[in-house]
């Protein structure tokens, strides 16, 4: 049984998914105004883990993550450098899609561009229009939430006293303020703007996720992830528009992550405590290393990151890749015992029950280091045979399935230039430049290597002998 904290209810339920056997997964991508920091990473690497649970757990995932590609910020930047809105976004979407590989962030099946979907915008506005549910003002059409009755359900907002006069064009408010908010917004002098069937202007923040998700995974879905800075106004505003226009629920199952601070204070740049991935590699720090940290505290609790939790991170990762150095480079009897066995037998049960409460991360890590633990006395008292080395690696790999803090064991056998190439190809694609991906592929074929792309990533078959 598998159960999860539901923000809407307030309480822990059974997860049951709409299509049996299948989940369909939506998590708020980057704002690509910046590069994402440490604390955007959090949230990133929680649904990561959720979604590979799912799958080790046997559930087919459809995942889709946005990316938030015109709002306020990115306009805001855009003219700041005096460029393009889309020269601006490009390098923060690369940046983004170089620094998930590096974090093992398993890639979503769509990762949909806001600016690619105004007509399905559009056409979502124009049935809101059409229902009552928005209203038009001054060129931008806002969403009446007087109108919708159940508006503060997932977030507990107060709507008694609100002035039906009141509304907000911007993206994001008090958060104590509930009021109508933008849909489409009125074209302004030096914005980029599309001329449409709702006149010339651009979309509201909050219409863009109802608009994407509903395209790719339908009107109701199973699981929709965020942070907790996301429940109000973005989630609400969401289940607002999403529920006027279609009449049915839009989310069966809402679950949002804790804020990460720094040092125990809240990140800011001003403070100096603000890190982006690439600040952190700077200072030498592994991405794995990372990815464990900030993994390795429960999703709903608050994230303390210290340079001394990291050292800590680093010795648990390397605590898991000594056990397997063990395991692969001694010399064992021939042979396997059934202690073994039971003992994964024990830590599978443990692992899977601590991750199907809730994504209790605690339960599941020490279950695997109790393994370890247990498994290393047996290798001192010489009672480890061939076939247990064996069968001990291949299941702590199968846990890194879901943990993914492991190096991926087919990087190692390939000579850097190589793996390197491979993941230029990779960036590559996620930034949909697909002449240099393709002239990347021809170049490790004529080297004798064969790419195969999968719904799990890219996969190498080495055609001769490399190196």
């Amino acid at each position: 049984m598998i159960q999860f904290f539901n923000t809407l209810s307030g309480g822990k339920e059974t997860f049951r998914s709409i299509v049996p056997g299948e989940v369909k997964l939506y998590t708020c991508g980057p704002t690509v105004y910046d590069y994402a920091h440490i604390g955007n990473f959090r949230a990133y690497l929680f649904e990561d883990l959720l979604k590979r649970f799912l799958q080790f757990a046997g559930y087919r995932v459809s995942h889709v993550m946005n990316i938030t590609d015109v709002d306020d910020k990115t306009i805001k930047g855009a003219e700041a450098q005096g460029v393009s809105l889309e020269h601006y976004t490009a390098k923060f979407i690369q940046a983004f899609f170089e620094d998930t590989r590096l974090l093992r962030v398993a890639p979503a099946d769509h990762y949909p561009r806001a600016t690619e979907h105004i007509p399905d915008m559009v056409r979502l506005i124009r049935g809101l229009l059409d229902k009552g549910y928005a209203y038009v003002k001054d060129g931008s059409v806002y969403f009446s939430i007087a109108k919708f009755p159940e508006y503060g359900k997932l977030s507990k907002i107060r709507t008694d006293e609100l002035q039906s006069t009141e509304r907000v064009e911007d993206d994001e408010y008090e958060k104590e303020s509930a009021q109508d908010f933008a849909l489409w917004k009125a074209r302004k002098e030096g914005e980029p703007f599309w001329d449409t069937a709702i006149g010339p202007g651009r979309p509201g923040w909050h219409i863009e996720c109802s608009a994407m998700s509903s395209k790719y995974l339908g009107e109701t879905f199973d699981i929709h992830c965020g942070g907790v800075d996301n429940i109000f106004p973005h989630h609400e505003n969401e289940i607002a528009q999403s529920e006027a226009y279609s009449g049915h629920p839009f989310v069966n199952y809402w679950l949002h992550c804790h804020h990460l601070i720094v040092n125990g204070e809240k990140m800011s740049k001003s403070k100096g405590n603000h890190f982006t991935l690439r600040d952190l590699r700077q200072k030498q720090a592994d991405p794995l290393d990372i990815r464990f940290l900030l993994l390795s505290t429960h999703y709903r609790k608050v994230l303390n990151f210290t340079f001394e939790a990291l050292d800590q991170a680093k010795a648990s990762v390397q605590r898991i890749k000594d056990f397997l150095y063990e395991l692969e480079s001694r010399s064992f009897p021939a042979g396997d015992s059934p202690s073994i066995t039971k003992l994964i037998q024990e830590t599978q049960e443990k692992f899977i029950g601590g991750l199907g409460d809730d994504l209790n991360i605690s339960v599941a890590l020490t279950a695997l280091f109790e393994l370890i633990k247990k498994a290393n006395i047996l290798i001192m008292e010489e009672k480890i045979r061939a076939g247990d080395a064996e069968t001990l690696s291949a299941f702590v790999y199968r846990l890194d399935g879901v943990l993914a803090v492991l190096p991926a064991k087919q990087e190692a056998s390939l000579p850097e230039e190589v793996v390197k190439k491979i993941e230029r190809r990779e960036e590559a694609r996620r930034a949909k430049q697909y002449g240099l991906a393709d002239q990347i592929r021809k170049e490790l074929l004529q080297a004798g290597i064969a790419l195969e792309d999968t719904k799990d990533g890219v996969r190498w078959k080495a055609l001769k002998k490399i190196g």
